[in-house]
């Protein structure tokens, strides 16, 4: 069989033509299409405002710019992620603090979060992770009564839902992040964005975007029509037209994109329920998933050979994923910011159990159906 990997990019025609149009334009770098996309993205979501960029780690470092993370400043965020979601703390200089997991969503647990406020927290970043929303109400109750910045990290969240809500609306945050890699909900080749409905984050995202110029509102007064100001230091976290076609192509699918994963989901929920080996994932009540993956997590004897069952589903055709080890756990954390194993006793355990199953909206009926195959067998042998 035909290795099915765990993720896909669905790139079709019209989505080529896009592209095309762009490159017989005057337009490769800045052009019409960024501004048609960011409006594209605002009109899903119900944000008020959107910059994309470059990609989803550069949407996260400008949203910490923008949140004024300073030296000593803390951020919570789940260690169940990728490593981006701390990452762009340390950015800033600011300290990346780890709240545990909820076992069933392996969602950032907001009774952890509790347990880690300090008079140093300034923010918190939650991770929609598999595409399931946090318990985006408790969040930010807890960031009301704290005065803290919500950032989410909806880089698996495009086109989930909260409580009616669309993920990104930020009807519960100052701002959410969006990545348009490959694997996510629509693909831009790398790609990112910010949304929020604050004027003054907006100017200032749009500011780290770009070396953190304008050429409006000037500080010391507009010279001549040439004139432009650095008015903070920014970054060239800027996408081209190109991409910003491929965006806007593909959000005219998002929806077809979001059903298609969510029928093979429901799938493997039907073959898979109640599973004497693994458990499947959740999804709660008032909860729309993206369903960005589909993360099985072993159980009993199971648990203790997970990579042999890795293995013999790769073999089998299957590329299956593991996501994520806790991000404390990677060497850097480890050996540089003197984080140790058993801070984050559900994460830890929960990545031991791992392991995610190929599903993406181009996945043939009858790929769909031979995951399922191979999945039995290699459980009846495990």
């Amino acid at each position: 069989m035909k290795q099915i990997p765990y993720s896909h990019q669905c790139i079709e025609e019209d989505d080529i033509r896009a592209v095309i149009k762009v490159l017989h334009s005057s337009w490769i770098t800045q052009g019409p299409n960024i501004n048609e996309f960011e409006a594209a993205l605002c009109k899903y979501t119900g944000a008020k405002y959107a910059v994309v960029v470059s990609s989803g780690t550069a949407a996260l470092h400008i949203a910490c710019l923008a949140a004024g993370l300073k030296p000593h400043d803390e951020v919570i965020t789940s260690p169940v992620t990728f490593a981006a979601s701390a990452n762009c703390v340390l950015y800033c200089n600011a300290k990346p603090v780890f709240a545990d997991i909820q076992p069933d969503t392996i969602n950032i647990d907001p009774q952890e979060i509790q347990k880690k406020l300090t008079k140093k927290t300034k923010a918190l970043i939650p991770v929609h992770f598999a595409g399931h929303p946090c318990d985006m109400h408790a969040l930010h109750q807890i960031a009301k009564s704290n005065n803290l910045i919500i950032i989410e990290d909806a880089a698996h969240a495009l086109g989930a839902e909260y409580k009616s809500s669309k993920i990104g609306s930020c009807s519960y945050s100052d701002m959410a992040i969006f990545s348009f890699h490959p694997v996510k909900s629509i693909a831009t080749g790398e790609g990112g964005a910010v949304m929020t409905n604050n004027k003054k984050l907006y100017d200032l995202l749009v500011k780290f975007r770009s070396h953190g110029i304008t050429k409006q509102n000037f500080m010391y007064g507009c010279k001549g029509s040439w004139y432009y100001e650095m008015q903070e230091l920014g970054f060239n976290y800027r996408i081209t037209d190109i991409q910003a076609a491929l965006g806007k192509s593909q959000m005219r699918k998002l929806e077809r994109f979001i059903s298609g994963r969510r029928k093979i989901a429901a799938v493997y929920d039907k073959a898979f329920k109640g599973h004497a080996c693994f458990d499947v994932p959740v999804e709660k009540k008032g909860i729309k998933s993206a369903y960005h993956i589909y993360p099985i997590q072993l159980k009993g004897t199971c648990i203790g050979k997970r990579k042999e069952i890795f293995d013999r589903l790769r073999n089998r055709g299957l590329g299956v994923q593991v996501h994520y080890m806790p991000v404390y756990l990677h060497p850097y954390y480890r050996n540089n910011l003197e984080f140790t194993s058993g801070l984050c006793p559900a994460a830890e355990f929960y990545y031991s159990r791992a392991i995610s199953l190929p599903l993406y909206p181009s996945l043939t009926s009858t790929q769909v159906h031979a995951v399922v195959r191979v999945v039995k067998e290699v459980f009846t042998n495990a």
